[in-house]
């Protein structure tokens, strides 16, 4: 397949005006102005013409619950939380998400192919989160990366859900001091499964536990849900303490400490802004926070938590963000290059680059202005969304 015309935005440079991408099985096999490439389509390739349109990666949403919190299901298709342990980390995101979810099709109509998608957080910790692309039927067939990353939650929610039950965390102390005596069983099996596999002895994997060691072993990061200041800075305290990878979700008071999570080195995923603040922890939520926290060096990403903000606002979502201060070229790394470097998938996508996979948006305009539509989206070099269809020849040639 090839893509010919438009304004290509890779992210990995400059603009390419008037450019060629060429698709081989799935991946980005060159990319480059016309002249530069040769135009030699095979029979059967196809050749999509886009004439002024723009051309960048997919955008990709560094935190969701799509497909594990259903729409129009009710109790019923609501997978999110499993709200009688506190702690539940061996919780595999990938066994409750249901790819029919009609979130899964508005996603690829707004130019998203890939999503972060795991547990809520009412627990301390949830489970695993993994990275999906956003169209097929398996679970399985959508897989980028799974395990992800290992969520785990401070502040309300957990404070809120289990105080209801009349047992622990009730609070602050009891959320950080449970995770802590977690990380340290974790740690312990950790070692013990090492001495025992150096040894040559037998040694009994606890499923509870196995989880956590590509949290251990820097594989994954700690995915923290953390609305306030301090709750922010519990997170980043443990993970310093136990040398964990993390990213800092939500961080809604990330303005206002913006200096010291520069310093601590640890990226944020900001919103869901585009909503009401409904909880306290969430009355400094504002869509300057991104652009505040960019600007002083946090690798910073956008989130609409779907289904608290719906998932087809993510691009408004970083357009208000770019209202509100963020650079633009920022804001289009925020839904692109950064959550693909936040989420560990850099490697395949996020840019435009040969060798990644062909995940594509294709707009006519810039998608964080709400009048601008999706023409096309590809995902693995496929065609999954075409805003031409019924009008199939006016812009796609079979050759």
């Amino acid at each position: 397949m090839y893509i010919v015309g438009g304004r290509i935005k890779p992210m990995s440079g400059e603009d390419i005006p008037d450019g060629v991408i060429h698709i081989v099985d799935g991946k980005i096999a060159e990319i480059g102005k016309k002249g530069q490439i040769s135009l030699s389509p095979k029979e059967h390739e196809q050749v999509l013409v886009v004439k002024e349109g723009l051309i960048m990666p997919g955008l990709i949403e560094a935190h969701c619950h799509m497909g594990i919190t259903e729409e129009k299901k009710g109790m019923e298709g609501d997978d999110c939380n499993e709200t009688v342990d506190p702690v539940t980390p061996y919780l595999r995101a990938i066994d409750g998400i249901n790819p029919m979810d009609a979130a899964f099709d508005d996603a690829v109509r707004a130019g998203i192919t890939a999503a972060m998608i795991g547990p809520g957080s009412s627990n301390v910790v949830g489970g695993q989160f993994a990275l999906l692309k956003t169209h097929g039927r398996c679970v399985d067939d959508l897989i980028v990366k799974a395990p992800a990353a290992m969520k785990v939650a401070f502040g309300e929610n957990p404070k809120v859900n289990y105080s209801e039950q009349n047992k622990s965390p009730c609070t602050r102390m009891a959320i950080a001091g449970m995770l802590r005596e977690e990380l340290m069983r974790a740690e312990q099996y950790r070692q013990k499964k090492q001495r025992a596999l150096e040894g040559g002895e037998f040694f009994e994997e606890d499923f509870s536990l196995e989880c956590w060691l590509p949290v251990l072993r820097g594989e994954i990061p700690l995915k923290a849900h953390a609305h306030r200041a301090d709750d922010i800075f519990t997170a980043i305290r443990i993970a310093r303490e136990f040398g964990l990878k993390i990213s800092l979700d939500h961080c809604s008071e990330g303005h206002l400490i913006a200096g010291e999570l520069a310093r601590a080195g640890f990226p944020a995923i900001v919103g869901p802004d585009l909503t009401s603040r409904n909880k306290i922890e969430v009355q400094n939520m504002a869509f300057k926070t991104a652009g505040i926290l960019n600007k002083a060096g946090v690798k910073t990403a956008i989130t609409t938590d779907h289904p608290v903000s719906l998932i087809q606002t993510l691009p408004l979502c970083a357009g208000l963000a770019v209202k509100a201060g963020l650079p633009l070229e920022e804001g289009y790394k925020a839904l692109t290059l950064y959550p693909a470097e936040i989420c560990g998938v850099s490697g395949r996508m996020g840019s435009l680059e040969a060798g990644k996979d062909a995940d594509i948006a294709i707009f006519d305009g810039n998608p964080m202005e709400i009048f601008t539509k999706t023409l096309y989206t590809i995902i693995d070099g496929r065609i999954v969304y075409d805003s031409y269809k019924d009008q199939i020849g006016k812009n796609v040639v079979a050759l």
